[in-house]
């Protein structure tokens, strides 16, 4: 008496559920992308409640040690200026995002602001929430 199984077992393999893990992996890392800043440099931010809607083009960083770094590029406090009139004119709507940390001197500050005023920039202060 001879018994035999009615199911067979297939030895092919379906790539779709690999697919389907691929692309949501995909999907999770271009949205995780988006919320990381890749320009901006390590700085301790002061507080603040203000909030801005506006995606400003050009980050400036400002160091505890006085040094400068623009969109991720280290540069001399005297380059800045040259720096910002180029990139003004590569820009339809000049705007700055300017990261400055908490034991930076005022003056220094107020430095930088003028000059981004003097070439026609908005700039946005960027803080830690509260």
């Amino acid at each position: 008496m001879s018994i035999r199984s009615r199911n067979k077992v297939s030895v092919s393999f379906s790539m779709s559920s690999m697919t389907d893990i691929v692309f949501l992996l995909l999907i999770f890392f271009i949205i995780l992308s988006t919320l990381v800043s890749p320009f901006g440099a390590k700085v301790d931010l002061p507080t603040g409640k203000a909030r801005t809607k506006e995606h400003p083009k050009i980050s400036v960083t400002i160091r505890p040690d006085l040094s400068y770094n623009i969109d991720g590029q280290d540069v001399s406090k005297e380059m800045i200026e040259g720096i910002l009139v180029k990139r003004k004119d590569e820009v339809d709507k000049p705007s700055i995002v300017l990261r400055v940390d908490k034991e930076v001197p005022t003056g220094e500050t107020v430095g930088f602001l003028s000059i981004a005023k003097e070439y026609g920039f908005s700039v946005v202060i960027a803080t830690k929430p509260k």
